[in-house]
């Protein structure tokens, strides 16, 4: 396995590793619970079952933090083969909760006061 590249989004982070294991196992590490279970716990995830699955390609779960404000959040996996016979591993984690668009459109250091809209 290489080092990895990360990528920090304004919502999450994007991560990328070239695994010498093939796709089929891989694939096996972020489906299959038991084995999921040592990396990702289930007590992490919002719902056991994959939100989404494109089989052997492409798994998104949700998740939930387990202290206030319990916000949700998705990771996806995507797997492709590369050239040497492994895997291109691509991990994007995303803070999808929709309390987190209000909290990111208010600076922390705003003075101004709040305005009252019309009716």
């Amino acid at each position: 396995m290489n080092e990895g590249k990360t990528k920090e989004q304004d919502s999450g982070v994007e991560l990328e590793f070239d695994l010498g294991d093939p796709p089929q196992k891989v694939w096996r590490a972020v489906t299959i619970p038991e084995l999921r279970e040592r990396w990702l716990p289930k007590d992490a995830l919002a719902d056991p079952d994959a939100i989404t699955v494109t089989p052997g390609q492409k798994v998104r779960y949700k998740l939930r933090d387990d202290n206030p404000p319990f916000l949700e959040s998705t990771v996806t996996f995507t797997i492709t083969p590369n050239a040497t016979g492994g895997t291109c591993l691509r991990i994007v984690h995303e803070l999808t909760d929709a309390r987190f668009d209000g909290m990111a459109r208010a600076p922390a250091n705003s003075n101004s006061p709040p305005l009252m809209l019309a009716a």
